[in-house]
């Protein structure tokens, strides 16, 4: 058993890049390898984001079968924006669900914002970009009690955030009065969020060539720092290989785009958002902080990390980016309304989080996860309109992609844990 494991290690660091088996100097040992090592990841529960690629792939190729159109630029376009509203409020879940823990306020959080928002700035004339301002402020500041209540009380999130989620909805209605429907200016600074497109055909396929750029010079940098600390690392090959795949997708999609109008100014916020914030998850203190509780809370009370902290920045940030949703959503349709946040909101975003691949146990998962989920949900929503298909199948079809996320996970974690590596 001793020899065994040696032998899976040293296969391991072949496939990394660790430079050390012959066998990594030829193509088909590189391959050998590297699918030995996927094989074990595999049995490890270390599953990726692979399963939700395929499930996408699935969607896409299903749905262009019944309909040639949906994968038409205009659709793709549409889908493109569609997500944002819903996937910023998924990307704030995926800070909580890393705890190990769920916010069920973000809904009624979203549709408070958009309310302050729309009643200063219509019913008060304040400027947009202040009315802006202070309206994420308030999901903010939402958020922030929420989360400094939870680490104090040492109540489970969901729970207090049930009770945030009847209140925040309260003080919504209060908000918005008896008018209950506040229409946006349509040529406003919100309603462009989702209106505004890049014309100039040199605006995506600059995006698209930063995305490969950025995703080179972090697989680079993080090959140098484990190289220099004697770890297992990618190969170059591998490195170029996987910006290529990446670089494709992106070109690919520029071309796409700007088929039809360009690129969305929605859509570019929303990469923008993902990525700055997975940059913080993965690659500062605070984001290790946050993984550390996750993988457990008395251990990182040991470790002296500041546990009321941490849960009351998380929570914030869960309330920040329920804020931004929702000025996105009031921006797709021009108004607030007292359903605002309501119906099945709260349900996707973190079907989104979870379908992506976040785990619902704590300490596994980044922003991408809610992008990947979001684009599930919205591709299935979308098929289904062009397809004529009744929405209860929609709902049906989601719950059940959502129900094989849940069960891959917890398979998942139950072979991480008989390995010693949950």
């Amino acid at each position: 058993m001793r020899r065994a494991t040696e032998n899976e290690q040293a296969d391991d660091a072949a496939a990394a890049g660790g430079g050390t088996a012959v066998r990594g100097h030829t193509v088909s040992g590189a391959l050998r390898s590297c699918g030995a090592a996927l094989r074990r990841r595999f049995r490890a529960g270390d599953l990726g984001s692979l399963p939700i690629v395929l499930v996408l792939a699935t969607v896409w190729i299903v749905f262009q079968c019944l309909n040639g159109n949906f994968l038409s630029p205009r659709n793709l376009s549409n889908i493109s924006v569609d997500i944002v509203g819903t996937g910023l409020i998924a990307v704030g879940i995926v800070f909580v669900l890393l705890l190990g823990e769920l916010d069920l306020s973000v809904g009624s959080i979203s549709g408070l914002a958009a309310a302050v928002f729309a009643v200063l700035n219509v019913n008060n004339g304040v400027p947009e970009w202040l009315a802006l301002i202070l309206a994420v402020l308030t999901g903010t500041a939402a958020g922030a009690v929420q989360g400094y209540s939870c680490a104090r009380t040492r109540v489970p999130a969901f729970v207090l955030t049930l009770a945030g989620l009847l209140t925040w909805n309260g003080v919504m209605l209060a908000v918005l009065g008896t008018n209950g429907t506040v229409n946006l200016d349509e040529h406003g600074l919100v309603a462009d969020l989702t209106d505004y497109y890049f014309t100039n055909d040199a605006v995506a396929y600059c995006l698209a060539a930063v995305c490969a750029g950025a995703v080179f010079t972090f697989s680079y940098l993080d090959r140098r720092r484990r190289t220099a600390a004697g770890m297992p690392h990618r190969t170059l090959r591998h490195i170029a290989l996987r910006t290529g795949a990446i670089a494709v997708v992106a070109f690919v999609s520029a071309y796409l785009l700007n088929r039809f109008q360009g690129l969305p100014l929605a859509l570019l916020i929303f990469l923008a958002v993902v990525a700055g914030l997975d940059v913080l998850l993965r690659h500062t203190h605070y984001g290790r902080q946050v993984y550390a509780l996750g993988g457990g809370v008395e251990a990182a009370r040991r470790a002296s990390l500041n546990v009321i902290g941490i849960r009351t920045a998380v929570l914030a940030v869960s309330g920040t980016m329920a804020a931004i949703g929702g000025l996105f959503l009031a921006s797709r349709i021009t108004s607030v309304s007292q359903t605002s946040g309501s119906g099945v909101l709260l349900l996707n975003a973190i079907a989104a989080a979870v379908i992506g691949g976040t785990s619902l146990f704590g300490g596994r998962g980044t922003t991408w996860s809610a992008v990947l989920g979001m684009l599930v949900i919205q591709s299935i929503s979308s098929g289904m309109a062009i397809t004529d298909t009744p929405s209860a199948a929609q709902l049906v079809i989601t719950g059940g992609v959502l129900f094989a996320a849940v069960v891959i996970d917890a398979l998942s974690r139950r072979s991480q844990e008989a390995r010693g590596r949950a």
